[in-house]
């Protein structure tokens, strides 16, 4: 991932690195990088100079520094903007899921025309790292629905559309924190790993009808199972209070 760099590189290179791992989708918002010592050796470069880099990259706003914790990637200032924007109001599980289908269905069509071969390889292996997160036992659900995001959002990396791919990570979060992950309903996560093989398949073939269809179907699913969901919970409150 990283590419070594001649000892008398200055800290820039380092930074310009960050920023190209960053822009090709290898770190998304949250991400933390390599601890200083580490990430000095891997670039072949001294300690201070990661600093340094490090502290450029801060002062713009690409990264912040979690005492005791590491360098997170920060989330982009327009994507805090939108996220805000929406928090502020109140949305249905409904218009929730209808934008959903309004960003990820075209995004696999355009997925499948582009044929990134690298991109399509990381919604591959996303998709392998998740059928292994499934076998676990028990389940780690949150590490469940944070693989399912990254493939959602690696599809709409390979349509090659950056703003699609920070609008839909807006739109993941705010759907995970008003309601629980829809993975944890019996039968869910076999049914979505279907749906998510049947994307792939699409988009490997290069068939964009295909990939719109199978992503139009995983969202549709998604939703019918988000609502049933909250209907349980609903009638689960009901009857604790009656009781």
């Amino acid at each position: 991932m990283w590419e070594r760099l001649a000892p008398t590189s200055i800290a820039g290179r380092v930074e310009q690195q960050i920023m190209q791992a960053i822009n090709s989708g290898r770190y998304s918002p949250g991400d933390r990088l390599p601890p200083e010592r580490e990430f000095a050796e891997l670039l072949g470069v001294s300690r201070p100079t990661v600093r340094e880099a490090i502290g450029a990259l801060k002062a713009r706003g690409i990264v912040e520094v979690l005492h005791g914790r590491g360098v997170f990637i920060a989330e982009p200032e327009t994507t805090r903007e939108l996220r805000e924007a929406l928090a502020t109001q109140r949305h249905s599980i409904d218009e929730l899921f209808a934008m959903r289908e309004v960003l990820e269905v075209p995004a696999a069509g355009w997925a499948a025309e582009r044929q990134d071969a690298e991109a399509l390889r990381r919604v591959s292996d996303l998709l392998e790292t998740m059928r292994a997160a499934a076998e676990e036992v028990p389940r780690d659900f949150d590490r469940l629905h944070q693989l399912d995001t990254r493939f959602h959002l690696a599809i709409v990396e390979a349509a090659g559309n950056k703003f699609l791919q920070q609008t839909l990570g807006v739109l993941q979060r705010i759907l995970h924190e008003g309601m629980q992950t829809t993975l944890m309903v019996p039968g869910r996560v076999e049914a979505a790993r279907e749906d998510h093989q049947r994307i792939l398949d699409a988009l490997l073939a290069g068939d964009p009808d295909a990939a719109r269809q199978a992503a139009l179907d995983h969202v549709r699913s998604a939703r019918a199972t988000a609502l049933r969901r909250l209907a349980e919970r609903a009638e689960d409150q009901q009857a604790a209070r009656q009781g």
